[in-house]
């Protein structure tokens, strides 16, 4: 599959619908043919509601139940309509952006999806304002207004990124009948329009994903049912592989698993598409942290030994990363890399010495248990150990809505984090990192970045902002709110009697099941 590419984005038109097929193809007879499709993946489902998710595993599903008014297409990095028919920004100010919904669009329950719908799930998104959820990717966002099938946003400041925005899990439309004005919605179920609706859910196990008859949408009508199945860790997950228990693995299997594919293997097909995945270490600058005085962060970027975490743990199948924005991306630059080439102990031991920072520091790093972190964190600790600079716990936390409320709550002075992008724009790997009010919840908060960041997003040729955004990932690499880590390509994996899972994703954030049939 085609890696992201970045190409000149000409928000300024008017998105109009092209290409919506009506027809659908009927799994031919024989093998699987009125079976569901299993699916496995370790990654978490934090949320079922949309305000109240922000998080990888959380989209994939939302992608399939809901609809938001633009979307990706496989292959593609630019919006398009899906709940809508066509959107555009009104002047030159990019403080206003409209959309005008499809006409005869309806939930799965049959009533009809309304831009009052629409307003709803912006308008509950910032009331609510979760730790969890997707409030901080909606910044720019002042007010919504609807009327008749027209729904218009207004900007606080120009953002030529707002119509990647609503083409991501954080636009789901829901049903404004079934979703709290002020509260998220708790009951394990799901309401949406998209190409599936979500029967049989259990947390942490499985999800029954049946086809929607009545979609209206960008994307194919669904052919077959899926059942997708969570899996507790990288393990769990391959076991299931080798036991043949599902017949497509996505998210992620273990790194020599993921080292050893190649052509020969029997009964498995794979792709290895994007590589905008990072994953880096987010320090605590909170007041009372360690890793509050820039000091010690400026330290640890000193002697971390990027190249030894991607061989040693992940088996050379993640690449070193120097910047918050990955290669790939327009505008990626190396400034970690330009300003600390190498590891480098006696330099770290200068810095905090500088600062009159007594040795060891004492350093709690925390990490979720999925996949490799746990080796990860314990290599990172291992390397600032080693340098007799600093006394490292790493505190394991098994579930991710846990892990997700400690680091919120600032119960660790760092922890490790993994990225993926919601749309493919070099602002979405800082904006809502490092920005004002950061879906980090680490305590960072930066005029000099804020204001970058606003340039950045008045530019709607996205090629122009190339300037803006190396200053900015320059800016980071001094302030050092997040260390990069690694990036790495995404890997789906399946059997031979499935079709389609070369289009289930690419690094766009969508995870496309209605793709998937049997052969």
């Amino acid at each position: 599959m085609k890696s992201v590419r970045s190409k000149v984005i000409a928000v300024g038109l008017v998105i109009g619908v092209a290409g919506v097929g009506a027809w659908q193809l009927l799994p031919e007879e024989g093998r699987g043919s009125g079976t569901a499709l299993r699916v496995g993946t370790s990654d978490v489902v934090s949320s079922l509601d949309p305000a109240g998710a922000y998080d990888a595993g959380s989209w994939a599903l939302f992608s399939n139940v809901y609809q938001s008014l633009l979307t990706i297409k496989s292959g593609s990095d630019t919006p398009v309509p899906d709940a809508a028919s066509a959107c555009r920004f009104l002047g030159q100010k990019l403080t206003t952006y409209q959309c005008e919904l499809r006409p005869d669009l309806r939930f799965a329950s049959g009533r009809p999806v309304t831009a009052e719908d629409v307003k709803h799930s912006f308008d509950r998104i910032k009331t609510i304002n979760s730790d969890q959820g997707p409030a901080p990717l909606f910044n720019t966002l002042e007010s919504v207004k609807a009327e008749g099938r027209t729904v218009t946003f207004n900007l606080s400041a120009p953002d030529a990124t707002f119509p990647f925005k609503i083409a991501t899990g954080a636009a789901s439309i829901v049903d404004k009948e079934k979703y709290p004005a002020k509260a998220l919605r708790e009951d394990g179920k799901a309401d949406g329009s998209g190409p599936f609706t979500l029967g049989a859910y259990q947390a942490g196990a499985s999800a029954e994903l049946k086809p929607n008859p009545g979609y209206l949408g960008q994307s194919k009508p669904a052919k077959t049912a899926v059942t997708v199945r969570y899996f507790k860790d990288s393990a769990q997950l391959n076991q299931a592989w080798q036991d043949h228990e599902i017949e497509v693995a996505h998210r992620d299997m273990p790194p020599d698993v993921l080292a050893g594919l190649n052509p020969g293997l029997k009964d498995t097909r794979y792709q290895a598409s994007g590589g905008t995945e990072t994953r880096s270490v987010v320090f605590n600058v909170r007041p009372g942290s360690t890793a509050a005085p820039p000091a010690v962060r400026q330290a640890v970027a000193a002697v971390i030994d990027r190249s030894k975490v991607a061989g040693e743990i992940h088996k050379g199948t993640v690449t070193p990363l120097y910047s918050l924005v990955p290669a790939g991306i327009a505008a990626h630059s190396t400034p970690f890399f330009d300003a600390y080439p190498a590891p480098n102990g006696l330099a770290a031991k200068k810095v905090l010495g500088d600062a009159g920072i007594a040795t060891p520091v004492s350093l709690t790093l925390g990490v979720n248990t999925r996949g490799a972190n746990v080796p990860e964190a314990e290599e990172i600790a291992q390397q600032l150990r080693a340098t007799g600079l600093f006394q490292v716990k790493v505190k394991a936390v098994d579930k991710w809505a846990d892990f997700q409320k400690s680091y919120a709550a600032g119960e660790f002075d760092a922890y490790t984090i993994g990225w993926i992008a919601d749309f493919p724009d070099a602002d979405n790997f800082l904006a809502p990192l490092v920005g004002a009010d950061s879906s980090m919840n680490n305590g960072f908060s930066d005029k000099a970045v804020d204001d970058l960041i606003a340039r950045t997003q008045s530019f709607s040729d996205r090629t122009q902002a190339s300037g803006e955004f190396r200053e900015l990932q320059k800016l980071v690499s001094q302030r050092i709110p997040m260390l990069p880590v690694w990036q790495k390509k995404d890997y789906v994996m399946s059997r031979d009697a499935v079709s389609g899972a070369q289009y289930l994703s690419d690094g766009t954030g969508v995870w496309r099941l209605w793709e998937l049939d049997w052969l």
